[in-house]
Parts: C-alpha cells; sequence; structure tokens
C-alpha cells in the first residue's frame, strides 16, 4: 500500500478516516503527539528530556520529534504495513526533514491526502460537537443524521449532552485561519512535487473512504 501524509483543517473527519484505514489494511498511524506519550509512558532515553519540556509549558522542538520519527518510521511494522503520518509536517521546513529522515529509513512519502472543508462547515462540525458524559455517545447538534431525538438528551440513555468548553466561534475562527495560512505553502510544496490528492470531505464519510482507496491502490 502507499504510504500517506494526512492534511486536513480541524473537524474534516481525518481521525475517522485514519481509523478505516487502519482497520481494513492494517497501516500504521503515526501522530507526533502519540509518539511523545509513548516515549515518555516507556520510559525511553529522551521521556526525561521531553517531560521537562512539556510540563514547563514548551514546545518540544522539530530536531527532538525528528529523531522520535525516524526511530518509529524504521521499524519493521511500520515497513511492512506501511505508515499514515497525522499532524506532520505542519510547514514546508518539516516537510524537508521529513524526506531527510524517509532516505536515511529508505523510504517514501507516496501520496499526499488533503481533506478539503470550509470555514463555515468545520465551525458547524467543530461547534455543534456534543457528547453524553454517560455512556459516550458523540452527537452533532447541527448536522443532519447526528443529531440527537431530542435537544440536548442522549437517545441512549438520556443524560444531558456536554459540549467542549473551548468550542465557541472566536476561537474557532482563529484556530482555522491560522491552520490554513500555516498549510497552504504546504499544500503547494505537495503539489508541485505531484504528490497531492484533495477529497472533498463534505461527502459521507463512506464515499470519502471510497476515494481515498481509489487514491492509495
Amino acid at each position: 500500500m502507499k504510504n500517506i501524509i494526512f492534511i486536513a483543517p480541524p473537524a474534516a473527519g481525518k481521525g475517522t478516516q485514519s481509523d478505516l484505514l487502519v482497520e481494513k489494511y492494517g497501516y500504521i498511524h503515526i501522530s507526533t503527539g502519540d509518539l511523545l506519550r509513548e516515549e515518555i509512558a516507556a520510559g525511553g532515553e529522551l521521556a526525561n528530556e521531553i517531560s521537562s519540556i512539556i510540563e514547563a509549558g514548551k514546545l518540544v522542538s522539530d530536531e527532538l520529534v525528528a529523531t522520535l520519527l525516524t526511530k518509529r518510521l524504521s521499524q519493521d511494522d511500520v515497513k511492512k504495513h506501511g505508515f499514515i503520518l497525522d499532524g506532520y509536517p505542519r510547514n514546508i521546513a518539516q516537510a524537508k526533514t521529513l524526506e531527510e529522515i524517509l532516505e536515511e529509513v529508505q523510504s517514501s512519502v507516496d501520496v499526499v491526502i488533503y481533506l478539503e472543508l470550509d470555514e463555515e462547515n468545520a465551525m458547524k462540525r467543530a461547534l455543534g460537537r456534543a457528547t453524553c458524559p454517560k455512556c459516550k455517545k458523540g452527537y452533532n447538534l447541527y448536522l443532519e443524521g447526528f443529531k440527537p431525538n431530542v435537544d440536548g438528551i442522549c437517545d441512549n440513555c438520556g443524560t444531558a449532552l456536554e459540549t467542549r468548553s473551548d468550542d465557541n466561534e472566536e476561537t474557532f475562527k482563529s484556530r482555522f485561519q491560522t491552520y490554513m495560512d500555516s498549510t497552504s505553502p504546504l499544500l503547494e510544496f505537495y503539489r508541485a512535487a505531484g504528490l497531492l490528492r484533495n477529497i472533498n470531505s463534505l461527502q459521507d464519510k463512506n464515499k470519502i473512504f471510497e476515494e481515498i482507496e481509489s487514491v492509495i491502490q
């Protein structure tokens, strides 16, 4: 299978599609956040350094992330099953670092999939998210097919739904614009390399998955 980089704005469904690919094809899903948490949990040689940086409220350096990525991408399961990179690279400098890492571990990126989603629909998805605190069933208060039968109440157990306290229009618009500003050059970088494939994420998740399958096979 083709090695994949996923790029997507907030609420575009990147996590859902990654899960479907892992389930059907056995891909190894790699996110830098998970790598950092796993290194800390395992007590690896960098665990104390990473913990100290995070506890101080600082960002982990690109160099440190690159070290963890090199380690993970060189492992046998990744070479056997292929990888999905999620959340990395975030800019052209990281993209060039990734090229060096992949050359070192004798691998490559085969396709970069961009899940397109406009700001208005992204905001509806993000701000409409609600979860039952009891049974953990998820809903969206604004999207047909995902609304609860009774406003604000879980269909399964009748518990009042909870929304994320950090989800509001102002913070979302800022987050979305920041993402788009930083991502646009990266998309052009991969378009110029002939690796970029755009997929409309407003479609049903199964239709999106079919389009992704047509790209990777």
